[in-house]
C-alpha cells in the first residue's frame, strides 16, 4: 500500500530540499516523488542530500500543474496552516497517516507540500480533500520542507504498520479529476439557472467546494448528484423550449 502513496512538492525553489525530501521518503518506505512546476533542477546538491535515495530522484515525475499530478488520485491531502477565514476539513498528522492507509488500497493517494516561502495557493488548497497541519511550536513554527515531509511520511508508515489492527470497511470515493468534473457541472448548472450571476460570482463555488470536500461524497453519491444536475438542466431546457414555442397574443381588432 505504501506504493500507492505519492509525495508532491509544488514550486520547490531549493534543489537541496528535493534531495532531502527523497531521503525522508525512502527511510519510511515511500518512493513516488512528484515535482509540480519546480523552480530548480535536480542537481549534484540534490543527489548529495538524497544520501542513498538517488533512485527516488531518478524516477521523479515532473508536472506543470497540481491538477495533472493528482488527476488519478482518490485522496489528496495538502499541508497548510490552520485558517480562521476558511474552515477546510483538517487532519492531525496521526489522523492523516491513518486516512491515507485506509484509502491507499483503492487508488493512488497524495500528500502535497507547498513552496518553501509561502506554501500552497488558495486554488491549490481547494483541490485537496483535507488539509493537514503539523502542530509545531507556535513560538517557532518555521518547519523545513524536508522535515515536514519526514514527519508525515513517518505517520504514514506508522499507520501502515498498525493497519492490521484497524481494519476498515471498503468505501469507493471518486478520483480527483472526477470531482473536478462534478464542480464544473455544478457551476454550469448554477449559471444556467441564474443562481450564480456572471457579473457577481462571489465566493459561491469556493464555499460549495468546501462543503462537498467536507462531506466527502462517495462515488455512487457523486453519480446521484450529477444525475440531479443533469435533470435540472434538462428541465430548464424543456421549460425554455415551451416558452419559445408558445404563440404570441392575438392582435387586437
Amino acid at each position: 500500500m505504501l506504493d500507492q502513496v505519492r509525495i508532491i512538492l509544488v514550486g520547490t525553489t531549493h534543489s537541496g530540499n528535493i534531495g532531502s525530501a527523497a531521503r525522508a521518503m525512502k527511510t519510511m518506505g515511500l518512493k513516488h516523488l512528484y515535482l509540480v512546476d519546480p523552480q530548480v533542477e535536480i542537481d549534484g546538491k540534490s543527489i548529495a542530500l538524497a544520501a542513498g535515495a538517488a533512485d527516488v530522484l531518478k524516477n521523479v515525475v515532473i508536472c506543470d500543474t497540481l491538477e495533472q499530478a493528482i488527476s488519478d488520485c482518490g485522496l489528496v491531502v495538502g499541508t497548510s496552516a490552520r485558517s480562521r477565514t476558511h474552515s477546510w476539513p483538517m487532519l492531525e498528522p496521526r489522523e492523516c497517516g491513518e486516512k491515507i492507509m485506509q484509502e491507499a488500497p483503492k487508488y493512488p493517494v497524495a500528500l502535497v507540500f507547498g513552496r518553501e516561502a509561502h506554501g500552497l495557493s488558495n486554488e491549490e488548497l481547494q483541490m485537496c480533500h483535507f488539509h493537514v497541519c503539523i502542530p509545531a511550536n507556535p513560538e517557532y513554527s518555521s518547519l523545513n520542507l524536508a522535515a515536514a515531509v519526514q514527519t508525515l511520511c513517518y505517520e504514514t508508515r506508522v499507520a501502515w504498520l498498525n493497519l492490521e489492527k484497524h481494519p476498515e470497511a471498503e468505501t469507493e470515493y471518486p478520483l480527483s479529476d472526477q470531482l473536478e468534473l462534478f464542480y464544473q457541472h455544478l457551476e454550469t448548472t448554477l449559471r444556467e439557472t441564474g443562481f450564480i450571476i456572471p457579473q457577481h460570482p462571489g465566493v459561491v463555488m469556493t464555499k460549495l467546494r468546501r462543503l462537498f470536500n467536507r462531506a466527502r461524497p462517495e462515488t455512487t453519491e457523486l453519480n446521484i448528484l450529477r444525475g440531479i444536475l443533469t435533470s435540472v438542466q434538462r428541465s430548464s431546457q424543456e421549460q425554455g423550449a415551451k416558452q419559445d414555442a408558445a404563440p404570441d397574443d392575438e392582435p387586437q381588432k
